[in-house]
């Protein structure tokens, strides 16, 4: 039977070879209704993936990355407050870079939350609430997808146009700077003493601070910022385990 750590693993591993395969058999591969959580969904343009091999490395340390704290372990440690939750927001209906053309407070012009990505919002939220995990800000970007998720999941956010994309589909090596300049702060910020920061955002500017990809949308990450300027990556989440932590 396999255990927690190695499902998710293989849930994710299980999406990018997915993808493999309709790419190999001539399916589009940007359909207008995800039909699984875990399907792959990209904020920028995707290239083709021809097999598990061709990950790209933020990817691949996505697939890769295990857990230090989980179960009740984790939620003891959430519950103590110090961290940093890092929400990728969750599922869209289309998946396209918007960020070239939307326009901030409208969101017609933006990729929207699913019906699946309201409730993956509203279980994040109930997980908090059943084990009272304490939280003090959450931080979202301007997007739409992005403050409603945390509307949904907490009730409450505060826009900062620090976890908004440069006006690019295809990021220069500059503009992937400028993103890691952007989160870093915010991920070494260390919490209100006896609670957790939640930052709703993106995953390309994730992968610019971290070097990861988070993948399916909805993936939360949890950061341990040590008081120094540094931090550490502890766990990650997909939204139904919010509920499932003991």
């Amino acid at each position: 039977m396999f255990n927690q750590q190695q499902s998710k693993h293989y849930a994710l591993v299980g999406g990018y070879i997915l993808t493999a395969i309709a790419f190999l058999t001539g399916c589009n591969s940007a359909p207008s209704e995800p039909t699984s959580d875990n399907t792959k969904t990209l904020e920028t343009t995707a290239q083709p993936v021809a097999g598990t091999e061709q990950m790209s490395e933020g990817e691949k340390a996505n697939a890769d990355f295990q857990d230090k704290l989980s179960g009740k372990a984790l939620l003891n440690a959430l519950k103590q407050g110090g961290h940093i939750i890092y929400f990728r927001h969750t599922q869209t209906e289309k998946d396209y870079a918007d960020q070239v053309k939307a326009v901030m407070g409208d969101c017609s012009t933006q990729r929207m939350l699913s019906e699946v990505g309201w409730k993956q919002a509203r279980t994040i939220g109930e997980g908090f609430r059943k084990y009272a995990i304490p939280v003090d800000q959450v931080i979202s970007s301007q997007y739409c997808r992005a403050w409603q998720t945390a509307d949904l999941a907490f009730g409450k956010y505060e826009k900062n146009a620090n976890l908004n994309f440069p006006k690019a589909e295809d990021y220069s090596p500059e503009q992937t700077s400028q993103m890691k300049a952007q989160l870093t702060p915010m991920l070494t910020a260390v919490p209100t003493k006896g609670t957790n920061t939640v930052i709703v955002g993106h995953d390309d500017l994730f992968e610019a601070a971290t070097g990861i990809y988070p993948d399916p949308q909805g993936m939360a990450y949890i950061v341990k910022p040590d008081g120094k300027g540094s931090f550490e990556l502890v766990a990650n989440l997909l939204p139904e385990e919010w509920a499932k932590l003991e």
